[in-house]
């Protein structure tokens, strides 16, 4: 009996440990096998470093040079570049766990394997060429430094694999996370941005929400009066400024000023790039693109800032009793299904996980307690993008840039422009759905009929665009287009439709941005740096209404606050890291910013006060320590006072809080770009980032080397000339595919 007893005892011992090995080692065995890119094409680069690491990269073709701007990204942050790899190939939860596996879940509901697959073709052979030769840089660098690669079976991948990871993450930044995560859970559904829709005998109304007032009461403090306050808005955001030669008194600027998170596969990365093919072109991408995004070339630029028109329906599904069929137009269709394997990695192990995902004639499904609900957005099952980035980097005037936008591949964001010849232009760029009168719109769509179904997006000339205005500048804060360029040539939201669902609101930097703008009588650079770097908030919106909480606070009832509600009313609307003030202003501001931006509920002042009273006072002893002890920038070593809030156009916008108590920003200011055309002489531009060109690598000189410049508001040099490159070479470098 005991001998039994020992074996039972070492079969289940076994069992177990056979148990847990295979959770550590199933996953890349039951993934989908890489594939390489086809041909026996070699591709040769030349990677210059200059003084700040940045890579310039250049080619005898635009293939050779994707080449090795895989090569470069790689060797300064492969970490995440193999995030990106693993988003785009389902796979990610193997690496980021429950996060990770709700991304491949997305991956799956919006089917963005099968729309590059099936897209592919589509594309044109140099856009496919570029990049399948990315995707070998990407594959040469994992079989050079196999120990870097951190989930197996990744490798190789292609340029579908690249074309899938755009399929994935465009729709995020129009905002389409906001539904798929409280239809997953079954919670009420955000309210969604545009005018409403006027119900059978209304007129259409179009409220700009809490709009710059043109004269200056900026400084009047009138907390007793309830007031406007901004249509909400997401927490994330950009700035972009573009002004012509007659109001900056000398050059075309553009100035580039995107709020991206500082880490991670969204962070962006800079380059400059050029092919003996006539791509030339400085700027920065992120993880997992053979292009930048945003920057210039020779003749012109661009930048973008997130816009949130209403680019997504939902519709409610009528299902039958067995829940695999659904009402359409009087008729059962099926609903298509298909279950599909996730990985969610738990400590050593990875848990595999079984999910169903649907689709209908709308779009992809999502089931709750509450029913079956189908999304839909004009750019699903679409690549198009992967081109149009492309053509748009190599574009020589305005009128061959203004062709290729007016294709409307790119999905979303506004577009600020500039160029050599003095021309600027904003384009409120969306696929918003061309959608018929008489269904509201900014509501749950009936599902069982045809009628509510749009299946096209609404004309490219029916956008907001401005080409040239009057007031010789145009910007953007992530606030409504309609107060962009100044008095006398803002356009009216009158004369767009309210099915299209573009915004009303404004956000602090856009009032900042807008009245300063408009109240000079130069944007010179001196000017428009002022601006740029303000750090002001206006008393109007979530920032009058939080003030008149706090002066309703009642010190009879809370006396312990009493310290506290009188030096935030002494607050000087700023966060210059100047004020006594400034502290526990920018502890406040956050969260109710945050419900401004997201429609959540509105925070309670007491609440908020006493928390951020209580922070100071347990970390620094007193309500007043300077804002610039409190909110910092962490890479490493590095630790600098930083200033800027949430919401201001000199942007700090998130952080986290670490033990000491003070605030490491993870997300605003990121890559600046102030890009100038002066007539007769090249383009120069200047540019910066919070930490380095090797944000993942702490044994690189170029870890946190901008770190000091970001905080100072000084830029750095962008050398897009070779002779200058080579003037300031510190490393060169010359890289070969493996094939």
């Amino acid at each position: 009996m005991i001998r039994i007893v020992k074996w039972g005892g070492a079969l289940v011992l076994l069992l177990l440990l056979v148990t847990a090995i295979a959770l550590m080692t199933w996953e890349p065995f039951f993934a989908r096998d890489g594939v390489a890119p086809g041909g026996e094409r070699t591709y040769t680069a030349e990677i210059i470093r200059d003084e700040f690491g940045v890579p310039h990269i250049y080619g005898d073709t635009d293939p050779d040079v994707a080449y090795g701007v895989a090569i470069a990204h790689s060797e300064d942050d492969f970490t995440t570049l193999q995030d990106v790899i693993a988003m785009s190939r389902g796979r990610y939860g193997a690496i980021a766990g429950e996060d990770g596996a709700a991304v491949d879940y997305v991956y799956h509901l919006l089917d963005a394997r099968g729309t590059a697959e099936r897209e592919w073709a589509s594309l044109p052979q140099d856009t496919r060429d570029l990049i399948d030769a990315y995707a070998v840089g990407m594959n040469d660098y994992a079989k050079a430094h196999p120990d870097e690669v951190k989930l197996g079976n990744l490798f190789p991948v292609n340029g579908i694999d690249v074309a899938a990871g755009f399929a994935l993450r465009q729709p995020f930044f129009f905002g389409l996370d906001r539904f798929l995560g409280p239809l997953a859970a079954g919670e009420p559904l955000p309210p969604e941005y545009g005018p409403r829709i006027p119900q059978e005998g209304e007129a259409a109304t179009f409220p700009i929400d809490d709009a710059p007032r043109i004269m200056d009461d900026r400084a009047s403090a009138d907390f007793t009066s309830i007031g406007t306050y901004g249509e909400d808005f997401r927490q994330a955001g950009s700035n972009a400024f573009a002004v012509a030669p007659e109001k900056s008194g000398g050059p075309t600027i553009l100035v580039s000023n995107a709020h991206q998170p500082w880490r991670g596969p969204v962070a962006w990365y800079e380059m400059v790039v050029e092919s003996g093919e006539g791509w030339h072109f400085a700027g920065a991408n992120f993880p997992g693109s053979p292009f930048p995004f945003l920057g210039h070339n020779e003749n012109l630029g661009w930048t973008n800032t997130v816009n949130t028109p209403d680019m997504v329906d939902i519709y409610k599904l009528v299902l039958d009793d067995s829940g695999t069929r659904y009402r359409f137009d009087g008729e059962w269709r099926d609903l298509e299904h298909k279950r599909v394997r996730l990985a969610a990695r738990v400590g050593p192990f990875t848990i595999p996980v079984r999910r169903d995902v649907y689709r209908s004639v709308h779009g992809p499904v999502i089931k709750n307690d509450d029913g079956a609900f189908a999304v839909r957005f004009a750019s699903l099952g679409s690549i198009d993008q992967l081109d149009a980035y492309y053509r748009l980097n190599k574009a020589q005037d305005f009128a061959e840039w203004r062709e290729i936008m007016a294709r409307g591949q790119v999905p979303s964001t506004n577009f600020i422009y500039g160029d050599a010849e003095g021309n600027i232009a904003y384009i409120y760029n969306a696929a918003i759905p061309d959608r018929p009168e008489g269904f509201d719109w900014r509501v749950v769509l009936p599902g069982d009929t045809s009628a509510a179904l749009w299946t096209d997006k609404v004309a490219y000339e029916s956008l907001p665009q401005y080409y040239n205005p009057a007031s010789g500048w145009v910007m953007n804060a992530n606030n409504t287009p309609f107060l962009a360029a100044g008095e006398g040539s803002d356009l009216s939201p009158e004369d767009f439709a309210p099915e299209m669902g573009v915004e009303l609101k404004m956000t602090n930097r856009g009032r900042r941005a807008w009245l300063l703008m408009n109240e000079a009588e130069q944007l010179d650079r001196e000017t428009l740096e002022a601006i740029k770097y303000d750090t002001g908030y206006e008393n109007a919106g979530y920032v009058r209404r939080m003030m008149r909480d706090i002066a309703a606070i009642d010190v009879d009832e809370h006396p312990e606050l009493a310290d506290a509600r009188a030096l935030m009313l002494e607050w000087d609307f700023t966060a210059d890291n100047v004020g006594r003030a400034d502290a526990i202003a920018l502890l406040m501001i956050r969260d109710f910013m945050s419900s401004s931006y997201q429609k959540t509920p509105w925070p309670d002042a007491v609440e908020e006060l006493t928390a951020a009273k209580d922070h100071l006072e347990t970390h620094f002893g007193r309500l007043t320590p300077p804002m610039g002890e409190l909110l910092r920038l962490r890479q490493g070593d590095v630790d600098l006072p930083l200033d800027g809030g949430s919401d201001t156009l000199r942007a700090s916008t998130t952080w986290d809080v670490e033990e000491d108590g003070r605030l490491a920003v993870r997300h605003g200011d990121s890559f600046v770009m102030w890009i100038e055309w002066l007539e007769g002489e090249p383009v120069s531009s200047r540019s910066i980032q919070p930490f380095g060109a090797a944000t993942t690598r702490p044994q690189s000189p170029h870890f946190a080397d901008q770190s000091t410049l970001f905080i100072q508001h000084r830029l750095k040099p962008v050398h897009f000339w070779r002779d200058n490159v080579l003037r300031y070479a510190v490393t060169r470098n010359t890289v070969s595919s493996q094939r």
